[in-house]
């Protein structure tokens, strides 16, 4: 399971049930996407370092049991290319213990393997189901092509509805892409998903749809002149149901429900540990201050 840094709690799935962690070895090979090396304060189980053509590309906290990730983090780098047009990915590492650790394309036409299917989501899980594939790390945010094709592993997604996905949700990772202008050192990012507060939603039966979405960015140094109320951290929480109640994020009826509200890396952290029943959270050591 997924513990403590003590070592001595249990985390809880944050739809209410037990998070199995024997997902991968961990994120000991790839915490450079953490700034300081440092991962989440008060989340330390298991993760994925994903790997594509023999080379870390990111980090994510991946719950097979709801086959969705918990978050995704990565070193954001302004992109010089477009979106690419490449096949979905899998992890083979989720379904079997001696498989390899580089993501591999899910073939078209062909039975996905029922080990694969029952550690992660396929594409076939998105297929007619009303959600788009959101990612949580995503393409826009990545330097190179190799790079922007890593983003499209079945583990780095979750179902996200078009009107954010494609709408608030997508005007904000632009808007971190002209923040990090300002920014004069990395600009670790590090971006999940949020669970309903208490009836769970899934897809086909099989994969979880998260209520909302959220993102921190942390960038240690920037520019002087840049807005000092959203240097070094910021954070931003983004509505993915029309429906949901306005406790955490407010309705702009001109966003169609899927409004995104910007808050402080502070206000974000005791959102996720009210939701998320954990007793503290930290997701950037020492609030990403040298």
């Amino acid at each position: 399971m997924l513990k403590f840094a003590t070592g001595a709690l249990i985390l809880l799935s944050w739809f209410g049930g037990p998070v199995h962690g024997e997902i991968s070895p961990g994120f000991k090979n790839c915490l450079e996407f953490f700034y300081e090396n440092i991962i989440p304060e008060g989340i330390t189980g298991e993760g994925i370092c994903q790997v594509y053509k023999n080379k870390y590309r990111f980090s994510t906290l991946y719950d097979k049991t709801r086959r969705i990730p918990f978050y995704s983090a990565y070193i954001l780098n302004a992109t010089t290319g477009s979106r690419p047009d490449t096949p979905w990915k899998i992890e083979p590492q989720l379904a079997s213990l001696t498989a390899g650790k580089e993501m591999k394309n899910q073939k078209k036409n062909q039975k996905t393997d029922q080990n694969v299917r029952e550690s992660q989501a396929v594409d076939e899980d998105y297929k007619n189901s009303g959600y788009t594939r959101g990612h949580l790390a995503p393409s826009s945010h990545q330097n190179t092509e190799d790079d922007r094709r890593a983003t499209f592993t079945l583990t780095n997604i979750v179902p996200q509805m078009k009107g954010s996905n494609s709408g608030p949700w997508s005007n904000l990772e632009q808007e971190m892409l002209k923040r990090f202008e300002n920014c004069t050192s990395k600009m670790y990012v590090i971006t999940g998903a949020m669970p309903y507060k208490s009836e769970e939603h899934k897809i086909k039966d099989r994969v979880h749809i998260p209520e909302y979405m959220w993102t921190a960015y942390c960038c240690e140094s920037f520019d002087p002149k840049a807005d000092q109320n959203r240097f070094p951290t910021y954070a931003a929480v983004g509505r993915n149901d029309q429906n949901s109640p306005e406790d955490i994020v407010k309705k702009d009826p001109n966003n169609k429900g899927y409004d995104v509200k910007e808050m402080s890396l502070e206000s974000l952290e005791q959102i996720l540990k009210e939701r998320l029943k954990l007793p503290g959270i930290s997701l950037f050591k020492n609030k990403c201050k040298k």
